[in-house]
C-alpha cells in the first residue's frame, strides 16, 4: 500500500518517518515527499582502462568528491549527488525515490537503478544523475530535485547493508 498525504503526514507527527533537518509541510504531496538536493557531488574520471563490473569494485576508486553550490551535468553524463535531507524508516516503511516530471522533461534522470529504499534505512540518499538530454543541465544545491513514494510492508526489516550509514555520494 503506497502512503498517501495524509498517511506521510501522520507518520512524520508519530516519528515513525523522520526526515532530518525537518522539511517544509508544503514538500508533502497527494502521495510523495519532495527532497532536496545537497552539495556534495562525484564526477567520475575519464579512463582509458575498462572498469572491472565486479562485487570489490568500489566507485570511489573512479570518481573525485566535489563540495558545490551548483553543478554542471553534460549530455550523456553521470554523477553522483545526495539528498540534503536524511531519512529513517521504521521496520514496515520502505520507500522509492523518483525523479520530477519537470526535470525528467529536461533529460534529467535522477537514478540509473537503484531506487529502492529499504525498511529500516537511516541515511542520506545517493542520486545517480544522468542528463539524458541534449543540452548541458545545472543543478543548484538546495532545489527540490526528487521525491520519495513510501510504501508499507507486511512484517518487518532492518537495512544492513553496505551503505547503512551514507553520508556522501
Amino acid at each position: 500500500m503506497i502512503l498517501s498525504h495524509d498517511q506521510i503526514a501522520e507518520e512524520l507527527k508519530k516519528g515513525n518517518i523522520q526526515i532530518t533537518p525537518n522539511i517544509d509541510p508544503s514538500q508533502i504531496s497527494g502521495a510523495s515527499i519532495d527532497l532536496r538536493l545537497g552539495n556534495i557531488f562525484r564526477t567520475y574520471k575519464k579512463l582509458i582502462e575498462p572498469i572491472p563490473v565486479i562485487n570489490s569494485t568500489d566507485y570511489r576508486n573512479f570518481s573525485e568528491e566535489k563540495i558545490a553550490e551548483t553543478i554542471l551535468l553534460h549530455p550523456q553524463e553521470t554523477i553522483l549527488g545526495i539528498t540534503m535531507e536524511r531519512i529513517k524508516l521504521p521496520g514496515n516503511i520502505s520507500a522509492w525515490i523518483e525523479g520530477r516530471s519537470r526535470f525528467a522533461r529536461l533529460g534529467l534522470l535522477i537514478h540509473i537503478s537503484a531506487g529502492f529504499i529499504q525498511p529500516g534505512v537511516n541515511n542520506q540518499q545517493v542520486l545517480e544523475m544522468t542528463n539524458l538530454g541534449p543540452n548541458t543541465l545545472e543543478l543548484h544545491a538546495g532545489e527540490r530535485i526528487c521525491q520519495l513514494v513510501f510504501q508499507r510492508m507486511e512484517g518487518n526489516s532492518f537495512y544492513q547493508g553496505r551503505f547503512v550509514d551514507q553520508t556522501r555520494p
